[in-house]
């Protein structure tokens, strides 16, 4: 298969996507390491213990597509529905549980404008979350025309670069808790 086919194209695209989303994460990772150790207003932010609990509700959808995927490969149909409608479940889970983290933020009193590391806070997880939904998005599509579209080809393909971005998300996840963790 060449770079010229529907599928190597939608993979060339979904990693120029994933690079620029690097990218971003490491210039928002930048800016705020650089803010920290110019030592300008930083207060020392804690984290809400309902992120690790996310966490695991994040990595356990990644093991639920999985399954999903490889029901599609053994030609599994109601399997491979069931579970992405786990996996999507999983992923509202995750945001509902992001939620519940600001809130306990809020309450208390670390604010978007209070210190820079707050601000980490809600911009890192803001802008994970955003790029979430976008997987939340694919994942709906895949379950809304998982009856509708032949298992070909194409079906595969749409499946494999899904899978290519959400555990990217995932693996991003990780990377920005640590990140949390060690600039809070």
């Amino acid at each position: 298969m060449g770079w010229n086919t529907p599928a190597s194209a939608s993979r060339a695209g979904i990693y120029a996507a994933l690079a620029s989303i690097t990218m971003l994460f490491l210039s928002l990772a930048l800016i705020f390491s650089w803010r920290k150790h110019a030592g300008v207003n930083w207060v020392r932010t804690p984290l809400p213990p309902v992120l690790y609990l996310n966490t695991m509700v994040l990595l356990a959808s990644s093991g639920t597509l999985q399954l999903a995927r490889r029901a599609l490969s053994l030609d599994r149909a109601a399997a491979f529905r069931r579970w992405l409608y786990v996996t999507l479940g999983l992923g509202l889970v995750f945001l509902a549980g992001q939620w519940t983290a600001w809130r306990e933020m809020l309450a208390a009193g670390f604010y978007m404008t209070g210190n820079p590391s707050s601000a980490l806070f809600y911009v890192v997880t803001g802008a994970h979350a955003l790029h979430l939904l976008g997987g939340l998005g694919a994942l709906l599509y895949l379950t809304i025309r998982a009856r509708e579209i032949r298992w070909g080809l194409r079906r595969r393909t749409t499946v494999e670069v899904t899978g290519i971005y959400w555990h990217f998300m995932d693996a991003l996840w990780l990377c920005l808790l640590g990140l949390l963790l060690v600039l809070r």
